[in-house]
């Protein structure tokens, strides 16, 4: 039997205050994306300024967070609508990558735009390097014992869910399948494959990395959302992040087919 134990939330205590391993990776995941993506930047847009993405970093960091958290409480309004307090608190979780990539993005632009640098370009290095924070910060839903998917056939292998964390029709079962683990690793290859595009057509096409990552993500969560049982809404019997990730692949292919026809 191989059985993924769970892990402790918090890493350690300072001066009384939890510091939990969630906010560690996040940060991690964060500034990784940054530091790769301005390194992508300056290594194939020669002709623009150094460490364009470094200097917007900050304003687009700060908009992601607020917007992947603004979206997750949307997305669960019922309980934050009585626990207002609670949104303010993301230590312990809650956060959509959909509304990261949507307040980010919008932010990167009009940043971009003011300092009169393409905003293709940098979403180009950007949207490569956010895979990889990608692989990373799924991590932090593995320390929160979240993003789980369904019972594990058997129950002989799987990832380990303490049962204050089940949904109640799945009380009876202890092990389930590690989607947070099958997104890092689809992440962690769609890194690699919009490394080499970048590299090989980055200034031929500029635009097509960031569509190539709307599509392939786009694609990775179609899939994993398949099995995933904590999804944050559902539509009907499809989760809201399938439906997103729908409208991310149209926006996907339509970008590429216009990137290169041009």
């Amino acid at each position: 039997m191989f059985v993924i134990p769970a892990p402790e939330a918090i890493a350690f205590t300072l001066f009384g205050f939890s510091i939990y391993w969630y906010g560690i990776i996040m940060a991690m995941a964060i500034f990784t994306s940054a530091l790769v993506g301005n390194y992508l930047f300056n290594k194939i847009n020669l002709d623009s300024k150094k460490d364009t993405i470094l200097s917007l970093a900050p304003v687009i960091i700060i908009s992601g967070i607020i917007g992947a958290r603004l979206y997750f409480c949307l997305l669960n309004a019922d309980y934050y609508f009585t626990h207002s307090f609670e949104i303010l608190d993301i230590r312990e979780g809650g956060l959509s990558i959909h509304g990261a990539l949507i307040f980010g993005i919008l932010a990167l632009i009009g940043l971009s735009l003011k300092k009169k640098v393409s905003p293709l370009k940098i979403l180009d290095s950007l949207a490569c390097a956010v895979f990889l924070g990608q692989a990373i910060g799924r991590w932090g839903n593995y320390f929160n014992s979240e993003a789980y998917g369904l019972p594990v056939a058997g129950q002989n292998w799987g990832l380990y869910i303490p049962e204050r964390f089940r949904l109640a029709q799945f009380s009876d079962y202890n092990l389930f399948h590690p989607a947070f683990l099958y997104e890092s690793i689809l992440d962690l290859a769609g890194f690699f494959v919009l490394f080499y595009v970048l590299k090989k057509f980055g200034k031929k096409y500029v635009g097509l990395t960031f569509c190539l990552y709307l599509i392939l993500y786009a694609i990775i969560r179609i899939i994993v959302e398949q099995i995933r049982i904590d999804s944050a809404l559902n539509i009907g019997v499809l989760p809201i992040a399938q439906i997103i990730s729908a409208v991310m692949l149209v926006l996907g292919l339509v970008g590429t087919w216009f990137t290169v026809r041009k």
